[in-house]
């Protein structure tokens, strides 16, 4: 079925119907706005191929329909056209019309952002129009000056076009007038403006080509509601302080606006309706309300909302037609719109109404146990009647015994009364016709009323009664009748008091878990040493044909300097291929490389090969190196250094100036120069170090920035060229990053 609010066959339509002659494209305009109603651009487009074809009747039917829904500038204009073109060569009567037009469209849209061309061709108009004599001309020029002074204080896009032409207006008329009215009109002026930037920041956020559609969850549509919430919060603000009235006008331009995008959420229309009555609009609210209703008739909460709003205000038929519109004809009604009509008419009429509605309702297909739980709790919390409440439980304890729900209700309702012996009735009576996996909740709330109201004997009794009622329900099966110490922790805690620790209780709720693992567990652990001992078997069985095994002797190791779309590098041939033992210890369980190795030498990768598989713990290697930059290792002096025979790197050695003793051959004509460069590396700082790329580098690196400082000022005394110290911190550096990768 084609989604009618598709955005894509709406456009489709809209460009069919621009092709059509206006006799056959009023059909497909129509059905296009009857999806969209709120869509200015698809009215725009209707009113125009009307005005194209002189049908003026037509034309102003249309604009009636859509012109207080849209606050649309560009539809609008093509209003105030119109306006102009009708009333073109009536006279003075004809400008009188078209002055009124203007006053009626900046009233409606004026505060927009994008009004100031609107108000370019009102001030246009009015000196267009003909003075005979001196005193119209001062009551034109005054009429011009009025609106000049309400478009400087509008935050549009043209408000500093308008200031610059106000004071060109104002000095052609008075230059000495127009001095005090500049100097008093400039504040306001710069505070529009100031207005207007801010304002413009929000603006340019909406998506103001949208169609309002129902939300659907998309991420553009969440970041556009996002949008209009911030800009309705900015408008509420008043960051202008103008006046209240003034102020609530344009945040009402700003919901109006809203809705053309947002027609289908129902808490804008809300958010709107809330806000009406706040400011003490009530009226306004309600016709909101009203028009939610005719956009979204089938959202219960925009109908209980409304119906809250006539109660509060004392307007009590009102609301009792909203829910009579709740109830419908009976046959859709739903449970909770039965439920709140009681509760409304028990509100408003009383007892006897409500009791009577009640009587009419359980007579309805569409009844549930919850109607009647909710009568029942009426009658003993309202009207303190648990004589009427219990009638109401039992009746309709034989129509919904099967229900676990209402039997958990009923019992409620009873242990309010205290009534011990009716409550194991009840269970008793309902649990003879649960079944097992429908009774868990009701075997849970049975154990808990003997453990407040009965014996040990009782509780221990319900305890095993309940295990070998669910033990055909449980995965464990004749496991599940055992006493477990989780029994205990049960019977003995009470609310957030337990009779144990939490590491207790985590370690009970973990051999429970294992428990009913176990045979899981044991069952893998068979398969797999029946793997061991004939592995072609198990290779031919049922389970191995489903499994596809990867080829790990076509393996290659993983480069990540490698850019996409190169050919991966691999193992040079010298290397045999990995033996299924080793691949195994480089990879988890999940076959995920627990080290992501570089592109290695032939003379490692076969040293790689050769290692065991490890099935043990792994360190964690964060850690590890952590505890290694915050330990001081022992400073040794320098005439130990040096007498001291060193068969391979020591622990200090770790630093740029170990690696090139260690990986580079010296000779005796460049040990001077060696030694150049030796105090060139110990000598300088962590910080002089290039930056490593890598995450886990860039944190250790930090560490051993905080820690150099200290480290060097230690390791002054015995000289920046042979101390441990100096040498451990410099080996954590990026050189050290770059030589090991």
């Amino acid at each position: 079925m084609e989604d009618k609010y598709s955005v894509e066959s709406a456009e489709a339509l809209s460009n069919e119907a621009l092709r059509l002659p206006i006799s056959e494209a009023v059909p497909v305009y129509e059905q296009l706005l009857a999806t969209f109603p709120t869509a200015a651009k698809y009215w725009k487009q209707y009113v125009e191929a009307h005005m194209a074809a002189n049908n003026d009747d037509a034309t102003k039917q249309i604009f009636s329909r859509c012109l207080l829904n849209c606050l649309h500038i560009p539809l609008w204009r093509c209003y105030i056209n119109f306006i102009r073109k009708v009333n073109e060569k009536k006279g003075l009567e004809g400008q009188e019309e078209t002055r009124k037009a203007f006053d009626f469209m900046l009233g409606y849209v004026g505060s927009d952002i994008g009004s100031g061309p609107v108000w370019t061709d009102y001030i246009n108009f009015l000196k267009s129009l003909p003075a005979q004599n001196p005193q119209e001309e001062s009551q034109r020029m005054i009429a011009v000056r009025k609106v000049y002074q309400k478009a400087i204080v509008t935050p549009t896009h043209h408000v500093e076009q308008h200031w610059r032409d106000y004071e060109n207006f104002e000095n052609s008329v008075s230059r000495a007038l127009a001095k005090g009215l500049v100097s008093e009109y400039q504040p306001k002026y710069n505070s529009a403006r100031a207005v207007y930037r801010e304002r413009k920041k929000y603006f340019d956020e909406i998506d103001w080509n949208m169609l309002a559609v129902p939300p659907s969850g998309s991420l553009k549509e969440e970041l556009q509601w996002t949008a209009w919430k911030r800009f309705l919060a900015f408008e509420k603000e008043n960051p202008q302080r103008i006046d209240t009235v003034s102020a609530n006008k344009r945040i009402s331009f700003t919901y109006e606006q809203c809705l053309m995008y947002l027609y289908h959420y129902p808490d804008i229309w809300f958010d709107y309706a809330t806000w009406h009555a706040k400011s003490g609009s009530i009226d306004s609210a309600v016709k909101v309300y009203q028009r939610s209703l005719k956009a979204l008739p089938d959202c219960a909460l925009l109908r209980y909302a409304y119906a809250e709003l006539e109660e509060s205000r004392g307007a009590i038929q009102a609301a009792k037609k909203v829910y009579e519109s709740l109830l419908g004809d009976g046959a859709n009604t739903t449970a909770l719109s039965h439920i709140q009509y009681i509760r409304f008419l028990r509100r408003t009429e009383g007892v006897e109404a409500a009791k009577k509605y009640f009587l009419d309702a359980r007579k309805s297909p569409n009844c549930t146990y919850h109607v009647y739980v909710a009568y029942a709790t009426m009658a003993f919390c309202m009207d303190k009647d648990a004589k009427i409440a219990h009638n109401v439980f039992e009746v309709g304890l034989k129509r919904f015994k099967h229900e676990p729900g209402y039997i958990l209700e009923y019992a409620d309702f009873l242990s309010r009364l205290n009534d011990d012996r009716n409550i194991r009735a009840l269970f008793e009576r309902a649990l003879s016709s649960l079944p097992p996996e429908e009774s868990v909740e009701v075997w849970k709330r049975f154990s808990q009323f003997e453990q407040t109201y009965g014996d040990l004997a009782s509780m221990l009794k319900v305890e095993q009664r309940r295990k070998e009622a669910l033990a055909s329900t449980s995965e464990e099966g004749a496991s599940a009748l055992e006493n477990s110490l989780q029994d205990v922790v049960s019977r003995y805690s009470f609310m957030d008091l337990w009779p144990c620790s939490s590491k207790e209780l985590d370690h009970l709720s973990r051999q429970d878990w294992l428990s009913s693992n176990l045979k899981k567990k044991v069952e893998k652990s068979t398969l797999a040493n029946e793997a061991d001992k004939n592995p072609g078997q198990v290779l031919n069985s049922n389970i191995s044909s489903k499994l596809i095994y990867p080829d790990t002797s076509r393996m290659v190791v993983y480069d990540p300097r490698q850019k996409p779309g190169l050919t991966t590098p691999v193992l040079p041939s010298t290397a045999s291929p990995l033996p299924s033992s080793s691949a195994s210890s480089l990879l988890t369980t999940s076959g995920v490389p627990n080290v992501i190795p570089k592109a290695l030498p032939p003379a490692l990768a076969a040293f790689i090969t050769s290692l065991p598989p490890a099935d043990g713990p792994l360190p964690d290697v964060d850690y590890v190196l952590s505890i290694c930059l915050q330990s001081t290792l022992p400073v040794v002096e320098p005439g130990k250094l040096a007498s001291q025979p060193q068969v391979g790197p020591a622990s200090s050695d770790v630093s740029g100036s170990s690696k090139s003793h260690l990986f580079k051959p010296r000779d005796r004509r460049g040990k001077r120069k060696d030694a150049d460069r030796q105090d060139d590396d110990d000598t300088s700082t962590v910080q002089s170090q290039p930056l490593p790329k890598d995450a886990f580098k860039i944190r250790q690196l930090r560490k051993a920035r905080v820690a150099a400082g200290s480290v060097q000022t230690r390791a002054a005394s015995y000289g920046s060229v042979q101390t441990g110290s100096a040498s451990y911190g410099s080996g954590f550096s990026g050189e050290q990053s770059g030589s090991y990768g």
